[in-house]
């Protein structure tokens, strides 16, 4: 441990030297560079025995947490100044450091894995400092303790202005597992460092400061739509490019395999079933079987060469099912279908908790149904349309009771959409005041000109009338804008929002952007809150899903990246991860999830509660998930219901008053391609 010295040692740089670093000019004349092994170092040593280095060395912290630098600095006056902190991680592990500034913690600043301990990068922050001294200290928040930390750079504001939106990109040199994509180069004030390119939601590729990338392993035969962002040295994202649909070539293996045959099944319950069948054979080679009832998959056996049995779970019980199996070889070439078995679950038995037992649609001619949420009566629901294909620029609210019936009572003004066809922005969730009989409030939030907002409004039980702005300047972006509005049994208004695709503002707890928030019903932070913002918990990246248990807990769902989906028990304050963690990790501080989901099985959006039991709607896995909670924080083994039975599922709400949920489609989104008016609401009882 070496306590430090008295005072630092500053060297002055011009500060049009570091403006490609710093970015907006700000209160200082000059940027000050403070060494760090000349503050004051807590659980941590002055060292040099690595390169690359400014000054006469670095610091080393202690790996626990709470060890710290803390740096004295002098501001010519008072304003906003940018903190660059120079540092090297030569680990994969992330190190989180709470960034405190005269006693006050500014923000939570991750530092990624460098690549070497002697590859210095740096990271960058504003922060308000007073005339005179202050001290900026840099505390490390888990057991891994903080980075080496080089020096501390005071100067001009950091780089906040995001770059211009890319040029529409296009499809190149396509083959059946690769293509290149080009794309017009986005312009920023102190320069482009990368791109982004996503399918869809999820991140795929990235390049450096070019305008094409050649992407690879690819699935052949397959539609892709890619999107890119641009992205500056500061971390800010640009706007989505324009979409580019290109679609993989088939594989020179054009042959496909014979049909399995003898197929039978075994082992019947009311939520499982065993099948059995002899193998296809291929000129290349087998790669995997694929159980499904008409274009719907069951279950994939994979393998070299796969299986030939398969366990299905997540049946529905006293219910019929035809299926059959295909083989397809590397090359996606499908064989025929087996024969068809044909058989029927046993009735439903007690379990824990209840299990879906019959579902009928109750209503039908939606597009993009998003939001519900029930009036106090329990007879009446509120269904938000996020994106209204069937009329331009209108964003529709039907009042919907418990026989189906709907009734348009009206639109959201200034809503619009995140990406023509392709954004997930527009209307999206919908609360209804617990004391609506008196004050007649609902709340919507939705994606503005700005970003995106929580708003609200007076629906007299016929129209809806008023707007009122409670909470905007919540990032938007094409993907991950959150969007789920739900009140807690504590009477306040619980909303969830996105990283909007800027990854680092879920851990920047000054951001709305990948958090929980809780507030009250005029939009200010709710009592309680445990950094006295709108903040509840952080660390998400793009959640959809909140319900409460019996005991009061709050469950949340959320969208993964590349790998796992999650369910998360909520709990004020804590940190869930993203982008440090995407599923468990092992990162002090860190919240684990409850349960994970691949993302191709799951791709969660609302959740709701029977008793005790989380039921989950999935989107890219077409399924409804059942989740046993207990009463302890493990929760049991989920199964799959009505798996690809009614394509993509968004919404699950219950139904007051009934062991009964409401469950609603959103096939006519841009993963679903469905045609306007294709998407249901079903009813779904638990026995």
């Amino acid at each position: 441990m070496r306590s430090g010295r008295p005072a630092a040692r500053a060297v002055v740089v011009a500060a049009a030297l570091l403006g490609g670093l710093l970015g907006v000019a700000g209160p200082a004349a000059a940027a000050t560079t403070y060494q760090a092994e000349d503050a004051t170092i807590s659980q941590g040593t002055a060292a040099h025995n690595h390169s690359g280095y400014t000054g006469s060395g670095f610091v080393d912290y202690v790996n626990t947490t709470g060890s710290y630098v803390q740096f004295a600095v002098s501001a010519n006056g008072a304003g906003t100044y940018g903190l660059t902190f120079r540092y090297a991680n030569g680990t994969t592990v992330a190190r989180p450091v709470d960034v405190v500034v005269n006693g006050t913690v500014v923000t939570n600043l991750v530092f990624p894995g460098t690549g070497g301990w002697d590859a210095w990068q740096t990271l960058s922050v504003n922060a308000s400092l007073k005339s005179g001294p202050n001290t900026v200290r840099a505390t490390a928040t888990s057991a891994n303790g903080g980075p080496n930390l080089d020096s501390l750079v005071v100067g001009d504001p950091a780089d906040t202005v995001p770059p211009s939106t890319p040029g529409r990109p296009s499809c190149s040199s396509v083959g059946s597992t690769s293509l290149t994509l080009n794309w017009g180069a986005s312009t920023d004030d102190a320069g482009v460092a990368a791109y982004d390119i996503y399918n869809d939601g999820n991140k795929i590729a990235e390049a450096g400061n070019v305008t094409s990338a050649r992407i690879s392993g690819l699935t052949p035969n397959t539609e892709y739509r890619l999107s890119v962002f641009a992205r500056d040295a500061a971390g800010n994202v640009s706007p989505p490019s324009a979409q580019a649909i290109c679609t993989t070539l088939r594989s020179g293996d054009t042959k496909a395999p014979t049909a399995p045959s003898n197929l039978a099944y075994s082992g019947l319950t009311a939520g499982s079933v065993t099948l059995k069948w002899t193998a296809s054979a291929d000129d290349v080679g087998v790669t995997e079987y694929r159980v499904r009832s008409g274009t719907t998959d069951y279950a994939t056996v994979a393998g070299a060469p796969p299986g030939t049995s398969a366990t299905v779970t997540g049946l529905a019980c006293g219910s019929p099912y035809s299926l059959h199996v295909v083989a397809r070889d590397a090359a996606g070439n499908e064989s025929a279908a087996s024969n068809t078995v044909t058989f029927t679950t046993p009735s439903c038995g007690s379990s824990d908790g209840g299990v879906p037992s019959a579902i009928t649609q109750i209503s039908s001619g939606w597009t993009i149904p998003w939001g519900m949420a029930w009036l106090p009566d329990g007879k009446t629901a509120l269904v938000t349309e996020r994106d209204d294909k069937v009329v331009s620029g209108q964003f529709r609210v039907y009042k919907v009771t418990l026989s189906g019936a709907r009734t348009l009572v009206g639109t959201v003004p200034n809503v619009v959409t995140t990406g023509t066809d392709a954004g997930e922005g527009g209307l999206m969730g919908v609360a209804v005041d617990p004391n609506w009989s008196t004050n007649h409030h609902v709340y919507f939030m939705h994606s503005a000109s700005e970003g995106n907002r929580i708003v609200r409004m007076t629906f007299d039980g016929t129209s809806l009338s008023g707007y009122t702005v409670l909470v905007q300047g919540i990032r938007k972006s094409l993907y991950h804008n959150g969007g789920r509005l739900a009140f807690g049994p504590d009477g306040y208004l619980y909303a969830t929002t996105g990283d909007g695709q800027q990854s680092d503002l879920a851990q920047d707890r000054d951001s709305l952007n990948g958090k929980v928030l809780r507030m009250t019903t005029a939009g200010k932070p709710a009592p309680g809150n445990p950094f006295g913002t709108l903040v509840y918990s952080y660390g998400h990246r793009n959640p959809q899903g909140l319900a409460w248990d019996s005991q009061g807990r709050l469950w949340e769902a959320e969208f993964g990246n590349n790998t796992y989906d999650e369910l998360n028990l909520i709990k004020p304050g804590l940190d869930y991860g993203w982008p440090t963690c995407e599923g468990a990790c092992g990162v002090s501080g860190m919240t684990n999830p409850k349960a994970t989901w691949p993302v191709n099985t799951a791709s969660p959006s609302a959740i709701a509660i029977v008793r005790n039991v989380v039921y989950m709607a999935a989107l890219r896995g077409e399924r409804l998930w059942r989740i046993p909670i207990g009463s302890g924080e493990s929760v049991g083994a989920a199964t799959a219901y009505y798996v690809g039975a009614y394509g993509r599922l968004r919404t699950v709400v219950t139904v007051p008053g009934a062991d009964q949920l409401w469950l609603s489609t959103t096939n006519c989104d841009n993963n679903g391609d469905a045609a306007p008016g294709s998407d249901r609401i079903f009813r779904v009882t638990i026995t």
